[in-house]
C-alpha cells in the first residue's frame, strides 16, 4: 500500500501546477508563497534547536497557539516552526507577536520534497495535530530518528474506517508516534486499533487560551455592538447566510434596532455573501476601517481573519456555522471562553464530546430549524448573561490541559 501512496502522490506532485494555478484562481492559494508547498521555502532556519507544527488550517493551529506560546519562553529552543495547508491559518500566524515562530505551508508529501524539507529545517520534534497523517514525511522523520507525536489526535469513524481497509500500512504509520494525546475517547480506542503504542488522554487543547490576544475592536464598532440589540453567525459556509439573513427579517420585527454580524469561515465567498444578503433586501456593512456605519445597517459583515475572538467579546449571543450542513460542525470553545451562549445545527460530528460536555453545562443549544434559531435569539437578547463564570470555569479546565500536555511533551 505504501508504494501505491507514493505513485498516487507522486502524480499529485506533477500535477501540482495546474493544481496551484487552480487554486489561485478560487484565491485559496498566496500567490507569493505557493513555492514553499513544492520545495522552495521563504523563511531562514535559524542556528540551534527547532520544533515543528502542523495543522491543517485555522482550527487546528489556534489550538496550538497557547502552547506555542510555552514554547517561546523556553530558552533552550532557538526557532519554532509551524505549517499548514490554507492561507487564512497562515494570516492567524502573521497577526501574532511571536519572537521565534514563523510559517511555512506544508510541502507535497512525496519523497524528494519531503526530504528536502526535513533536511533544511533539521527538527528536533515533530508534532502533527488534530487528524493530520502525512505517511512519507512520518517515515522520513522516523528514518531520521527524530520523534514525532500526535497533538490533540482527532480519528473519527469514518476516517478508522478507511485506515482499517489498509490495516498494515495503517500499523506501520501510527506505530512510529512517540506519544498519542487523544482528544478524546473515541480516538484513544481508534488509535489503539490502528496499532498506536504511547496513547493517552490529557483533554482537548482546544480548551486552553493564548495568552497574548489582541484586547478589542474599533471604539465606533464596539458603541454600535452596544447599541443595538445583537446577535452573531459565525463561522459560516454556503447557505448559512441567507438561512440567517432571513432570521434577522424575522427578528427584526420585534426587535426593531436589530444588528445581524455574519463572519463566513472562508472569506473568499464575500461578494456572494454580500449579494444574496442584498436579494433579501438587507443593508450590509463590510467590515473596513474608517468607512462610516450607517445607523439603518441590518448586517454587518466580515471580510477579514483573525477578528472572530474580539467580536466573541463584544456579542454573547452565537448561532456557529458548519452545522445545518453537512460539515461536522465548527469549534464552539473559542466562543463559550468567552462567555458566550452558543447554538448550533445538528452536524456537528467534528466536536460531539465537546457540544457533548457543554450541552450538560447548558453552554449550547443544538437548533434543526429557522423557528428554533428566533425563538432562543429572543430568549437570549431579553435575558442577562452569566459570562463571568463561564469564563472562569473554561478557563480553569483549559489551564489545566495545558499545563499537563506541556509537561507530557517535555517528559
Amino acid at each position: 500500500m505504501f508504494f501505491i501512496y507514493k505513485i498516487l502522490i507522486n502524480l499529485v506532485f506533477f500535477f501540482s501546477p495546474i493544481i496551484i494555478i487552480f487554486r489561485i484562481f478560487k484565491g485559496k492559494e498566496d500567490t507569493l508563497r505557493f513555492k514553499e508547498k513544492i520545495g522552495f521555502f521563504s523563511k531562514k532556519r535559524n542556528k540551534g534547536k527547532l520544533i515543528w507544527f502542523h495543522g491543517a488550517s485555522v482550527g487546528e493551529i489556534q489550538s496550538i497557539i497557547p502552547l506555542i506560546e510555552r514554547f517561546e519562553k523556553n530558552k533552550e529552543i532557538k526557532q519554532i516552526l509551524i505549517t499548514s495547508n490554507t492561507v487564512s491559518s497562515s494570516l492567524i500566524i502573521k497577526n501574532l507577536e511571536l519572537k521565534k515562530t514563523i510559517h511555512q505551508f506544508f510541502p507535497v508529501d512525496c519523497n524528494f520534497i519531503s526530504e528536502k524539507f526535513l533536511n533544511y529545517w533539521k527538527p528536533s520534534k515533530a508534532f502533527f495535530i488534530d487528524s493530520e497523517i502525512w505517511p512519507i514525511t512520518i517515515n522520513n522523520l522516523n528514518k531520521k530518528n527524530i520523534p514525532i507525536f500526535l497533538l490533540n489526535g482527532r480519528i473519527t469513524k469514518k476516517s478508522f474506517n478507511r485506515w482499517k481497509i489498509f490495516h498494515s500500512f495503517a500499523r506501520s504509520i501510527f506505530s512510529k508516534f512517540v506519544l498519542c494525546l487523544s482528544s478524546n475517547n473515541e480516538t484513544k480506542k481508534y488509535l489503539n486499533k490502528l496499532g498506536a503504542k504511547n496513547i493517552k488522554i490529557i483533554g482537548n487543547l482546544k480548551f486552553s487560551q493564548s495568552e497574548n490576544e489582541k484586547n478589542s475592536l474599533d471604539k465606533n464598532l464596539i458603541n454600535l455592538i452596544n447599541s443595538r440589540q445583537t446577535w452573531c453567525a459565525s463561522s459560516t459556509h454556503y447557505n448559512e447566510e441567507e438561512f440567517c439573513g432571513k432570521a434577522h427579517i424575522k427578528l427584526k420585527k420585534k426587535f426593531k434596532n436589530l444588528l445581524t454580524i455574519i463572519i463566513p469561515r472562508h472569506i473568499n465567498r464575500i461578494n456572494s455573501i454580500k449579494a444574496d444578503l442584498h436579494n433579501l433586501n438587507l443593508k450590509v456593512h463590510l467590515d473596513e476601517p474608517k468607512k462610516k456605519i450607517y445607523p439603518d445597517t441590518d448586517i454587518y459583515l466580515v471580510n477579514s481573519y483573525g477578528k472572530t475572538k474580539l467580536f466573541y467579546k463584544a456579542c454573547k449571543n452565537i448561532f456557529l456555522g458548519g452545522s445545518l450542513i453537512n460539515h461536522g460542525g465548527q469549534n464552539p470553545l473559542e466562543a463559550t471562553r468567552y462567555g458566550c451562549k452558543v447554538l448550533n445545527g445538528p452536524n456537528v460530528s467534528n466536536f460531539r464530546e465537546i457540544y457533548k460536555f457543554l450541552n450538560k453545562k447548558n453552554l449550547s443549544k443544538k437548533i434543526t430549524n429557522q423557528e428554533q434559531l428566533i425563538s432562543y435569539i429572543i430568549k437570549y437578547l431579553n435575558s442577562k448573561s452569566n459570562s463571568k463564570k463561564i469564563i472562569k470555569d473554561l478557563h480553569l479546565i483549559g489551564v489545566d490541559i495545558l499545563n499537563k500536555t506541556y509537561k507530557e511533551i517535555n517528559r
